[in-house]
Parts: structure tokens; C-alpha cells; sequence
């Protein structure tokens, strides 16, 4: 992508940064909604210490679960906004954790790699996701797990059409993608793959929703 891309992708970003956290899976304010995404959260990860990447981190509300689990988290997120945000959430709640400000498709991490890379609502944000996909699993130590929280919105209305300035491009993905479109691009890349739908769980969501949500972890 180019840098005038990037540019765009982040000051789309930067601009919802104020009201992010009011979306109830976002800001994960409401003490049930928290509590579901920690259940959630707890069984994707390893019950040890880990290092986990937390790919798109936005305001940092599944890094804040994270590290408060115990785990060593890095977040990366294309606007300065949304990690400043993240940053000031996590030393509110004394706890720590590193972040960074650059392109979550691909993170600047150099040789590091980390037990589990968890992405949640960023695949459609991305003008090359499978490309990302690549990147991402490239990262996982061997038996590390990937962690993709996505699903197929029927609210969006963009198909093909992109939020952002013409300089980003098209998004591939732009209405979501379904379980079974992102399970085939992930296969030839993992050893192990399963799928978990969550679109049942009204407590995830801060209420009922009828379109497909899911989880899909993967094992390098």
C-alpha cells in the first residue's frame, strides 16, 4: 500500500478514536460484556504467561484482558489516536503493555515471535487481507496460535466500496467476510483450524445481533 494509503487508513481511524469505546463490544464499559469477552479471551489463549500481538488493537480493550490475565501483550494499531487511547486505558488500570503505531497488516516486530496473534474486526479494514494473513502467521512460533474474531456484517453496505479516500483503495473484504471464505484462506497456512460461532452470544455484543459472527483459531 502506499504511503498516501496509509495516511488515509489512519486519519479514517484517528477520527472515530473519540467515540469508539461507546459501541458496547468496544469499549467493553458494561461489566457483563466485559466478563463474556474475558471467558472468550481465556479460552483462546494458553493458561501460562504468553507473549501475545494483538494485531488492530484499536483503544486496547482485549489488550487491557490480556495483560490483566497475566500475558505479555504488544498492540499495534495504523492510528495514533486509537493507541494513545490504548495506552492510557492500560496505565489507568495499572497495568502494562507495549504498543505500537504502524501497520497492523504488517506489524515492524523485526525477529520476534509471539505465542498467540489475535485480530478482531480488522480483516475488513485491510485493502490486501490475505496478505496480512501470511504476515501474521509468519510471526507465530510453531504450535503458536492465530486468533481471528470476524464476521459478515449486513449492516456495512460497502461490498467492494471502501470508507476510506480513494489513495487506500478497494477493500476486498469490506462487508465482513463469512467463516467459511476466511477458513479457506487460512487453511493452507495452519496445521489445525476450527471455528467458534458467536453470533448466539448477546452478552458478547450488548445484545442480540442476526448476522454471522464467529472466532476462528488456527495453530501454526
Amino acid at each position: 500500500m502506499s504511503d498516501a494509503g496509509r495516511r488515509a487508513i489512519a486519519e479514517y481511524w484517528d477520527a472515530a478514536a473519540p467515540a469508539f469505546d461507546e459501541e458496547p463490544d468496544h469499549g467493553l464499559r458494561e461489566e457483563s460484556v466485559r466478563a463474556a469477552w474475558a471467558r472468550r479471551v481465556r479460552g483462546w489463549v494458553p493458561d501460562c504467561a504468553s507473549d501475545v500481538l494483538d494485531v488492530g488493537c484499536g483503544t486496547g480493550s482485549l489488550s487491557l484482558l490480556l495483560a490483566a490475565g497475566g500475558h505479555r501483550v504488544t498492540g499495534v494499531d495504523l492510528a495514533p489516536r486509537m493507541v494513545g487511547r490504548a495506552r492510557a486505558k492500560l496505565v489507568a488500570a495499572g497495568l502494562t503493555a507495549r504498543f505500537l503505531v504502524a501497520d497492523a497488516a504488517a506489524p515492524p516486530v523485526g525477529d520476534e515471535t509471539f505465542d498467540v496473534l489475535l485480530s478482531r474486526h480488522l480483516l475488513w479494514t485491510l485493502p490486501e487481507p490475505e496478505r496480512a494473513l501470511r504476515n501474521w502467521v509468519r510471526l507465530l512460533r510453531p504450535g503458536g496460535r492465530l486468533v481471528l474474531v470476524e464476521g459478515r456484517w449486513r449492516t456495512a453496505g460497502q461490498g467492494d466500496a471502501s470508507p476510506y479516500p480513494g489513495a487506500a483503495g478497494r477493500l476486498p473484504w469490506g462487508d465482513g467476510v463469512g467463516a467459511g471464505e476466511l477458513a479457506a484462506a487460512v487453511r493452507p497456512l495452519v496445521s489445525e483450524l476450527r471455528v467458534e460461532p458467536l453470533s448466539g452470544e448477546a452478552e458478547l455484543w450488548g445484545g442480540p445481533v442476526d448476522d454471522e459472527r464467529y472466532a476462528l483459531v488456527a495453530r501454526r
